[in-house]
This record gives C-alpha cells, structure tokens and sequence, in this order.
C-alpha cells in the first residue's frame, strides 16, 4: 500500500533533502525513524515531492512510500515523530499520513509548487527570532519595481539564466505566481508558485527582482538575460535560509495517472520555438 507524508522541517541544521553520505539530511533522519518502527531489513525510501536545498525550510513538504499492508499500524504521526525525538531530530516533523492510491506520486503527480521567500531591507526593522529564516540586504528596495519586474517573468518559459545546469534536464517551466508584500514585522514577503522548479530557480529568480529593486539592474536588462538563457554575474542567487517551500498540490484521485505521466514527458521547447519550427 501507497502512504502520503506531509512533512515540515527548519532545514538550518541539514544539508538538503536529499540523503548524502556523511552528512545530515531530512529523508536520512526520517527513513532512518521509519526503519526503527517498520523494523525491516530493507530500507525504507521516500519520494519527495521536492528536493530542497541545504538550509531551505518547509512547511509544506509531501512524500510517499510504499509498505505491505500489515505494516500500516506502526507508521503514525506520533509514532514518527517520537522516534525523531529519540534522534535528537525535532527539527523534523511529520504532520500527516494517509493512504493514497498507488498512482499517487508525490513528485510527477505534483500540479504546482509553491514558495515563500522573505527578506529584510534597510527599511525593515531587524527581528532577531525570525532571523534564522529571513535574509538580510544592506539596501533599500523599491517593492512596486520588484513587483512589476515579477509580473514580467510570468508564463511559460525557459529559465535556463535563473537556473544551476543539470545535464540532460530542461529547464522549460510555468511561473504561475511571483507576488510580494511587505508583512506585519516589516519583511518583505515573496510567494512564488510554478508547475514545477529546476535546481537554485526561486533563489535566482528572487535575486535578480532584488537587482532591479536596488537599483543595480534595469526592468529590460533583465528581461535581456532572460533571454540570453545563461547564468549571469548581473545578480546573485539569494542565500537558502529565507526559503520555504510551502505547498504541493496535487490533482484528485482519479487524475494522478495522467498527470504523473504529463509530467514525465519532459518539456524541451517553448510551443512559439515549436511552431517557429513547423
């Protein structure tokens, strides 16, 4: 049987998502409290939904896994979570787990994604207990030029300049949503939302709207380098800690199958490069 996880972490203290040798990550500390209740020889493995980077945190983090039907009783919240206690982990939790159909994929099955990014400027007051989750800029930001820097980067798209090159992946995304507001403790507040994002792409993408909010950039240099689709000194990639992944949404049951496999027919042009071709 197929199980659901929605999972938070303050991703501080780990290197990422992703299981590394000799370094600290969320799936090792969660498949390794999942191997204490299911006590099976076999590793348990996780699908996540997204793979963070170190010191990004979340809120709204989903993954699967797959274990026999007898096992189900162990696999609880509070038994999980109590393991994790035990491992010094309590950075980690685990929300909620459900059982989900088997065409449930916690990573291609994924409608949209989204962030949150919070900063502080020169016209922010300084908050001590949240900044281990706010970045801090010694400039002062024009948020309406950020905002319509923003809107200029909606749709689908190749974000190739904003994104760390992998090879053989595309980097052909739809940015659904990019708004900012300035919250109640005075931080500049991004919400970022796509059907999907390629590796460093909401830190790069925040950056170069910061580039055009201090001043360092132009609104039509930005839209150049989009453009150009490849990596650019003209801003810089902000640091992981003001990230959060907040949300993954999925399609209902009865849709998973055909969008697992939407997803899996990888995007390589832009439909104007398609139609330019034909």
């Amino acid at each position: 049987m197929r199980l659901r996880l929605d999972i938070g972490y303050d991703g501080t203290g780990f290197h990422g998502w992703a299981t590394q040798p000799g370094l600290r990550t969320v799936q090792q500390e969660l498949e390794s409290a999942l191997h204490v209740l299911l006590r099976d020889e076999a590793a348990p493995r996780l699908t996540v939904g997204g793979r963070t980077d170190a010191g990004v945190h979340a809120r709204g983090q989903v993954a699967h896994l797959d274990i026999a039907p007898e096992q189900f009783e162990k696999v609880t919240p509070r038994r999980v979570n109590g393991v994790l206690a035990r491992q010094d982990a309590t950075d980690a939790v685990v929300h909620a787990i459900r059982e989900v159909p088997d065409a449930f994929d916690a990573r291609f099955g994924a409608l949209r994604r989204r962030y949150e990014y919070r900063l502080r400027d020169l016209a922010s007051r300084r908050d001590p207990l949240s900044a281990r989750f706010t970045a801090e800029l010694p400039v002062e930001l024009n948020l309406d030029a950020m905002q319509q820097a923003s809107d200029e980067l909606l749709g689908l798209q190749d974000f190739t300049t904003f994104c760390k090159a992998r090879e053989g992946a595309t980097a052909v995304r739809e940015l659904l949503c990019f708004d900012w507001r300035r919250s109640e403790d005075g931080a500049l507040v991004a919400r970022i939302e796509a059907d999907a994002f390629c590796h460093s792409m909401v830190r790069a993408l925040v950056g170069s709207v910061v580039a055009v909010g201090s001043k360092r950039i132009e609104h039509a240099e930005l839209l150049r380098l989009r453009d150009r689709r490849e990596r650019s000194s003209r801003f810089t990639v902000m640091p992981a800690h003001g990230l959060s992944l907040e949300e993954i949404a999925y399609p209902p049951d009865h849709e998973l199958e055909e969008r697992a496999e939407q997803t899996r027919a990888r995007r390589t042009e832009l439909p104007s490069e398609i139609n330019a071709g034909e």
